[in-house]
């Protein structure tokens, strides 16, 4: 049971800390004439707003108010006590120096505060919002040497849009203007926001964009409003260009020329006007493009498939976008820069040029890391890469790797059994679909053909050694920066084991006169494996976009074996397994499914939350799930607080199992739930408050495994953990610790699993038993 003379003495001990913090005022460090500022209050006084009206007026004002007081934790500021008990240092570095301003907070002032300023920003915010006759006052309530800002807001009736008008004219650009007038974000009826008037000139602006008007802006209109035609709160609003709009503004241009600078250096080329270079080595014309390679670095035919403007085309900024996005997204450009030069200023013709700076062709690059497991294992790994990103000049990138790690025990039994691994890897990735059929996209980026070809040796000594060969051949598309689709026509894996031992058939077998107890189970690592099918996956997400709600999904299929089993009649339940190369081939269906959703909280703050899905069947030429292919859970990125893999299936208790094989626990059903707030504590140093469960499961009955069938009782052998971690921010890297407790067990007795009266923190065999520190590289999800 809980030890209630711990849990009080740390309390006491947390009470006595921060008495301790909150006794040393920082404002005994005030000079006599100043005044610590604690921050503004603002009082809306409104008799026709609603209470949600109120609160949100009196959220946005409050963010327009400057300067901002210290930062504060539970009522205190540790920051700005920090910056008052250290020492001016003596030099802009060092310790002393990093605490009192890096660390310490200046404090804030009263004397700080132009509450004028502040009144002026509080009136013309309100009247950007519609409450044109807003007023405001500030008092200031001051005592025990802090102070606070009060200010009172009188808004005055908020201003409804009575009527939107477009006037007409006989140019081109206000027929453009005027066929769009009825998607207008100015609504009759709505309230009057600057806002809103903004994104109407952002809309109109892009409109005409994409219909010629390269050199208009959104400065070029004005939205007039008329406040005076109406006795009521109401305003006529008028859209309409400015009068000294520039006349090439007006004009719409169509291309005449497209011209390619294939290997632009700003340091070797000489440049005219505008900043286009006036003077060309050779020129290379293919369908309307303008090639400049002197060196014959590209293909021509890759700028024609990337380039979405053709001569005498009218000026689209999507095409525009379009074409820079594709650029990039080939990977061999370190520079992509466009300009746009009038060639025929009668005839509103200008000649497009693409100014592109190749990256280097070919990198090296040598990785090593060292790495721990929660099996003892300690170990190594090299990697050497080696791309070219322009193997046949078409912007195709050749991709190989060679790799050697090694894993030895450290810890837990004397005869442990370490772990080799070396293979290569090489995948070539052709920037188009490879295909007899023809794949148009319109999309911003280049979709890709990729093709994977590896091998990896895997020895665990003294027990066996697996030989595993794998290819892939398939297309990688993205719709837009939302939606991304992976389909692998064909991805094979073949799997052969070789020296295994009679020590580790021993452990399948069982040996009574030692006492080793058979384990079937393990058969299937050391067994012949063929899988061979379709793979596909889709990703949606948002996470990219500033929004303060946020989702992420990935679903994927995986097809094995399907035709083949169809077409031989292949049924192993019933003794008709067939083979392939000597070889019984794999027949399932996997599918699993990604749900995340991030909620923003505030701007230093968010919940995280993440459901897997994950189901696979075996079926025809299968009884089981091949290994590699199963489910798991546990370790640093899926529940925290059991070890990697020891978890499942079901109630199946791991303990069992012998120890010189450490657990590596799989199902064919899989469910996990995860919950994370996170939060900034100070620059790049976060927190997080964690709680995770899942299992997995078997779907059919496993001797072995006794407890492993997915049931109707499932929920009761989901286990559950806790946390809190810390995380390192460093942009380029994200260092993790998360320092999770289990909650739930599902392998103890049923009506046992719940630890929370097992938990003795005064013991140190539960501490090691049940404390898992987690270290990775970035966030779990």
């Amino acid at each position: 049971m809980i030890k209630l003379k711990t849990y009080s003495f740390k309390i006491a001990t947390l009470l006595s800390f921060a008495i301790v913090i909150s006794s040393c005022s920082n404002t005994k460090f005030l000079q006599e004439n100043q005044m610590l500022y604690t921050g503004a209050k603002i009082n809306i006084k409104n008799d026709t707003l609603s209470k949600k009206e109120k609160s949100n007026l009196k959220e946005a004002l409050q963010d327009q108010l400057r300067p901002k007081p210290n930062s504060s934790f539970l009522g205190l500021r540790p920051r700005l006590y920090i910056y008052n008990i250290t020492k001016e240092p003596k030099k802009q570095k060092g310790l002393r120096y990093w605490l009192k301003y890096k660390i310490g907070e200046k404090p804030v002032l009263l004397g700080d505060v132009d509450r004028e300023f502040n009144k002026k920003i509080i009136v013309n915010y309100s009247e950007n919002k519609g409450f044109f006759n807003a007023k405001a006052s500030s008092d200031t309530i001051a005592k025990n040497k802090k102070a606070q800002v009060i200010y009172k807001v009188r808004p005055g009736a908020r201003y409804l849009i009575s009527q939107v008008n477009f006037p007409e004219d006989s140019t081109v650009i206000n027929s453009e203007i005027q066929s769009i007038k009825d998607k207008t974000f100015l609504k009759v009826g709505s309230h009057f926001d600057l806002d809103v008037i903004k994104a109407e000139r952002q809309r109109i602006d892009e409109h005409l964009k994409n219909r010629g008007f390269y050199y208009f802006s959104p400065d070029n209109i004005i939205v007039q409003a008329d406040s005076t035609v109406m006795k009521e709160p109401k305003v006529e609003l008028f859209v309409k260009l400015k009068k000294n709009t520039p006349e090439i503004a007006k004009d719409q241009f169509t291309i005449n020329k497209t011209i390619v600078f294939a290997d632009y250096n700003i340091d070797d080329v000489k440049l005219g006007k505008y900043g286009v270079p006036y003077k060309t080595d050779s020129v290379k014309v293919y369908n309307d493009l303008y090639i400049i390679d002197p060196e014959n670095k590209f293909k021509p035919k890759i700028f024609d498939r990337t380039l979405y403007f053709n001569r005498g085309d009218l000026y689209n900024r999507k095409d525009h976008n379009l074409s820079l996005n594709r650029l990039i997204s080939l990977g061999v450009f370190k520079f992509v820069k466009n300009e746009f030069v009038v060639s025929d200023s009668l005839n509103h013709k200008f000649d497009a040029y693409y100014l592109l700076t190749p990256r280097p062709f070919q990198s090296l690059r040598l990785e090593t890391l060292g790495k721990t497991n929660s099996a003892n294992y300690t170990g190594g790994e090299v990697n050497l890469n080696w791309t070219n990103r322009n193997f046949f000049r078409g912007a195709e990138q050749l991709k190989g790797s060679i790799y050697g790690a090694t894993d030895i025990q450290v810890g837990g039994p004397k005869d442990a059994n370490n772990i080799i691994r070396f293979g290569a890897n090489a995948q070539l990735s052709i920037p188009r679909i490879v295909a007899p059929f023809k794949f148009h996209s319109s999309s911003a980026y280049v979709p890709r053909t990729n093709v994977n070809l590896g091998y990896e040796y895997l020895s665990r000594t003294k027990l066996y050694t697996l030989h595993n060969f794998n290819t892939s051949f398939g297309y990688v598309w993205k719709e837009n920066e939302r939606k991304e689709h992976d389909l692998k026509v064909i991805e094979v894996t073949l799997v052969k084991p070789q020296n295994v031992s009679d020590e580790y058939l021993e452990q399948i077998t069982g040996n009574v006169d030692k006492g080793i107890e058979a384990n079937p189970s393990l058969q299937r690592v050391i067994d012949k494996q063929l899988i061979f099918g379709p793979t596909y996956s889709y990703t949606y997400t948002t996470t990219m976009l500033p929004k303060k709600n946020t989702f992420y999904y990935k679903g994927s299929v995986d097809l094995a074996g399907t035709i083949t089993g169809l077409v031989s009649g292949a049924d192993a339940k019933a003794g008709k397994q067939k083979e392939l190369f000597n070889i019984p081939f794999s027949q399932y269906a996997k599918m699993e499914h990604d749900f995340r959703y991030y909620r923003k909280v505030n701007e230093k703050s968010t919940i995280a939350t993440r459901a897997v899905v994950g189901v696979g069947l075996p079926y025809g030429n299968s009884t089981t799930m091949p290994y590699v292919k199963q489910f798991f859970v546990g370790g640093s990125n899926s529940v925290r607080a059991f070890r990697a893999r020891t978890l499942g299936p079901g109630s199946y208790d791991p303990r069992n199992q012998e120890a010189n094989f450490f657990f590596d626990q799989s199902g064919d059903i899989k469910l996990e739930l995860n919950a994370e707030y996170r939060a900034n504590i100070y620059k790049f140093l976060n927190a997080a408050v964690f709680a995770d469960a899942g299992n997995v499961w078997l779907l059919n009955e496993d001797p072995e495994k006794p407890g492993g069938k997915f049931s109707k009782d499932f929920a009761k052998e989901i286990a559950v953990g806790a946390g809190v971690g810390l995380r390192l921010d460093f942009s380029i890297l994200i260092l993790r610790l998360d320092l999770a407790v289990p909650l739930r067990v599902p392998y103890y007795e049923e009506g046992n699993r719940w630890t929370f009266d097992k938990i003795d923190f005064g013991s140190g065999a539960w501490r090691k038993d049940n404390l898992i520190l987690n270290i990775a590289i970035g966030y779990p999800f």
